[in-house]
């Protein structure tokens, strides 16, 4: 069984209209701000109600525009993780997890005693969420939300207010918890790493549409359109002319590539990623540019070079990236005269 949402909402000038099924697993839903993600997890929910549509989870109907069926949020039965973790302020930790449950007050202690030691949050029971650390406080929100038992968790950028090292050491954690949850996972997300690193299966939103579905490696790998290969981080995107069947002219970057794959007509665009070329002090037969640099920058573990096509000094700019083999060496080291794009790292994007 699975999670089937048609969904569509107009507000403030703005329409989302998404349409997708879960698998097994982790589904993650990657987009920009305001593309609707956020949005999208709360018709789920119930908070907020689509203009029309259809959502089943598991064979039970949440909401149906035809058939005017709406259950209401406590009738889902379904985890939802807040960016900003939704606890009550006013509330204990053990107050927070008590609210959530039916029963005897005995049996209800001991299942909070029970999730308190999962999430290593014993001996917090009497401190409120103003006492917590960000860390802390997400633990206290996923405890809470499985103690209700949902047959589906969504989280809504759930590490987005974390510091770096934290969000290392609990994303570690939230792997765990979804190999051990074994039921569907919703995950949105503006962050393609954490996308990729969580999610077996993604829909990619723009502007409130899904523009392509499928398996997260496969749209990483060809992500087909424009749009889906600036979501996933390509950071070279050239308009482009086909030239022949597997010829094509790239406009910003005044070079014609030769294809591993044949070039469609509805090819508009094509695409490298930083990361996938090959720089050269010879030129190679085949799409060997001739290279000048056109600037630097670094990161502690990346070496970050920008550079155009010597024949044009008017063309774009490309990236390229490449990994520092010492920490230490902060000289910047110059890109020798060629850059090579291996046909099978060219991306032919409509």
């Amino acid at each position: 069984m699975a999670l089937q949402a048609k969904i569509k909402k107009k507000f403030f000038g703005f329409t989302l209209d998404v349409e997708f099924e879960t698998k097994e697993g982790c589904m993650g839903i990657l987009g920009a701000s305001g593309c609707g993600k956020s949005m999208t997890l709360k018709c789920i929910a119930g908070i907020e109600k689509p203009d029309s549509g259809r959502i089943v989870l598991n064979g039970r109907v949440l909401f149906d525009s035809e058939k005017k069926i709406n259950l209401p949020v406590q009738k889902r039965n379904v985890g939802y993780l807040f960016q900003n973790y939704a606890l009550f302020p006013t509330m204990t930790v053990e107050q927070n997890l008590m609210v959530v449950m039916e029963g005897k007050k005995e049996e209800k202690r001991a299942k909070i005693k029970e999730q308190l030691e999962r999430f290593e949050l014993s001996g917090l029971e009497k401190r409120y969420p103003s006492q917590l650390s960000g860390g802390q406080q997400q633990r206290v929100a996923l405890a809470r939300m499985l103690l209700h038992q949902p047959e589906i968790i969504m989280l809504d950028e759930p590490f987005s207010a974390l510091d770096g090292f934290l969000k290392d050491t609990l994303q570690l954690e939230m792997l765990e918890l979804i190999e051990e949850y074994q039921k569907d996972v919703l995950m949105v997300s503006h962050s393609r790493d954490e996308i990729y690193r969580f999610c077996d299966n993604m829909v990619l939103l723009e502007k409130g549409s899904c523009i392509l579905k499928g398996k997260t490696t496969d749209i990483f790998a060809n992500p087909r359109k424009m749009e889906a290969a600036r979501l996933t981080g390509c950071k070279n995107i050239s308009a482009a002319e086909k030239r022949g069947s597997h010829s094509v002219y790239a406009r910003d970057w005044d070079f014609v590539f030769e294809t591993e794959e044949e070039v469609k007509d509805s090819i508009k665009y094509i695409g490298i990623r930083a990361h996938y070329m090959k720089p050269s002090d010879v030129p190679e037969k085949i799409n060997s540019m001739k290279i000048v640099s056109a600037g630097y920058t670094e990161t502690p573990f990346e070496n970050q070079h920008l550079f155009k096509n010597a024949e044009n000094p008017k063309s774009k700019r490309l990236w390229y990236i490449e990994e520092k083999p010492d920490l230490k060496e902060t000289t910047e080291q110059p890109l020798p005269s060629y850059m090579v794009f291996p046909k099978k790292s060219l991306m032919l994007l409509e």
